[in-house]
C-alpha cells in the first residue's frame, strides 16, 4: 500500500516561486491521518452511537479515565472546556453518564459512565481495537513504540509552541482567548509531569 497515486495526482503549482511540497510537512500528514481516524468518519461507531465526535471522545476518556472531572478530560483529549461541557451535558442527558456521587467532596464534579454507557464504551472499544489493528497489520510492535514515542515527543513540542505564542501575546498586551489560555494551563501541567 502506498500514496504514489495520490502523491502523482498532484504537481507542485508553478504558479508561485518555491510552493511547499504538504505531502512532506509532518504535522500536515499527522492532519491528514487523523482527518481518516475521525470518529465521526466511521459509519459504524456513527451508527452505533449517533454522537457528534467530541461527544464520542468524551465518552471514551470518561470510560478510560472516570470517575473524571471536565477539566481533566479536556487537558487529556486536547479539546476545549467549553466543547467538554457541551459534550458532558448531551452524554448527561442522553443518560450515558451519571454524576459519581462517591466522590461529592471533589472540588470539581466528577461523571462516570452509566449502566446505559457502559455497553456502549465496550462495543466502540471494541471496533476501536479491530480498526486499530487493521490499520497498523504492517507495522511491527517496535515502529509502533516509536510512532508512539514520536507523536508523544510532537505532541509536547506542539503544546509548547502553541502556549509560548500565546504567553508571547499576553505579554505583549494582546488579549488571548479562552483556548490560548487553556494550552497555557495545559503545558504548565505538561511540564510538571516531565
Amino acid at each position: 500500500m502506498n500514496n504514489k497515486a495520490r502523491k502523482a495526482a498532484f504537481e507542485l503549482s508553478k504558479n508561485i516561486e518555491q510552493p511547499y511540497d504538504l505531502y512532506n510537512h509532518v504535522p500536515y500528514r499527522i492532519a491528514v491521518a487523523s482527518n481518516l481516524l475521525a470518529m465521526d468518519r466511521d459509519a459504524y461507531v456513527k451508527s452505533l452511537t449517533g454522537l457528534e465526535t467530541r461527544e464520542i471522545r468524551v465518552l471514551l476518556n470518561i470510560g478510560s479515565y472516570g470517575p473524571i472531572n471536565a477539566a481533566d478530560i479536556a487537558y487529556q483529549s486536547r479539546l476545549d472546556p467549553y466543547s467538554v461541557n457541551r459534550a458532558i451535558n448531551t452524554l448527561l442527558k442522553q443518560g450515558l453518564i451519571c454524576p459519581d456521587n462517591d466522590h461529592v467532596k471533589q472540588r470539581s464534579k466528577l461523571v462516570k459512565l452509566s449502566d446505559l454507557g457502559l455497553p456502549l464504551y465496550r462495543q466502540v472499544i471494541e471496533h476501536m481495537r479491530q480498526r486499530e489493528a487493521y490499520v497498523l497489520s504492517d507495522v511491527t510492535e517496535e515502529e509502533k513504540r516509536l510512532l508512539l514515542s514520536l507523536l508523544e515527543r510532537i505532541e509536547l513540542r506542539a503544546e509548547a509552541k502553541l502556549a509560548q505564542s500565546a504567553e508571547d501575546l499576553e505579554s505583549q498586551g494582546h488579549g488571548i482567548t479562552r483556548d490560548q489560555a487553556e494550552l497555557i494551563r495545559w503545558h504548565k501541567r505538561s511540564s510538571k509531569s516531565i
